[in-house]
C-alpha cells in the first residue's frame, strides 16, 4: 500500500524549535486579541430593533461596520488557522493544552495592557502556574 500524504508528513513525537514557535504564535494570535474583540463590540448589547429580523440585522451590520471589531477577528481566525497546520505537524495531547493554556496568559497580559482592569495576584499566580505546567508538558515531550 502506498503511503498517502498524511501519512507522509512525520508526526513529531518530540518538540522542535517550529512546533513550539507555531505553538505560541497560535497562543498569542488568539490571546492577543480577545480583548480587541472585546473593545470592538463595545456598544453591541446597546442596540435595540422591534423584531428579531431587526435585531438580527442591526446586530450584523455594527459588527461587520467596525474595523475596531473586524481586524482582531480576522487575526483571531488566522490564528485557527495555523492552529489547524500546527496539528498536523505535533501532537494533539501537546498542543491543545499549550495553545489554550498560554492562550489565557496573553489574554490576561494584553488586557492589564490595555488598562482592562487591576489584575489581582492570584492572577498573577494563575499565570505563573500555568506558564510552569505548559514548560513541565513541553519538556516532557522534549525528553
Amino acid at each position: 500500500m502506498e503511503p498517502t500524504e498524511e501519512s507522509a508528513m512525520p508526526k513529531t513525537t518530540q518538540i522542535d524549535f517550529f512546533s513550539l514557535s507555531s505553538i505560541l504564535l497560535v497562543a498569542i494570535m488568539w490571546g492577543a486579541t480577545n480583548p480587541f474583540i472585546k473593545k470592538g463590540s463595545i456598544g453591541y448589547n446597546d442596540l435595540q430593533a422591534n423584531s428579531k429580523l431587526g435585531q438580527l440585522w442591526l446586530e450584523i451590520r455594527f459588527l461587520v461596520t467596525r474595523w475596531q471589531y473586524i481586524l482582531p477577528l480576522v487575526v483571531n481566525q488566522l490564528g485557527s488557522i495555523v492552529y489547524v497546520l500546527t496539528l498536523r505537524r505535533t501532537e494533539l495531547s501537546l498542543t491543545v493544552p499549550m495553545a489554550n493554556s498560554l492562550t489565557f496568559v496573553f489574554t490576561a497580559i494584553t488586557a492589564r495592557l490595555l488598562g482592562e482592569r487591576q489584575s489581582s495576584w492570584r492572577v498573577y499566580c494563575g499565570m505563573a502556574l500555568v506558564v510552569l505546567g505548559t514548560i513541565i508538558c513541553g519538556l516532557d515531550k522534549m525528553l
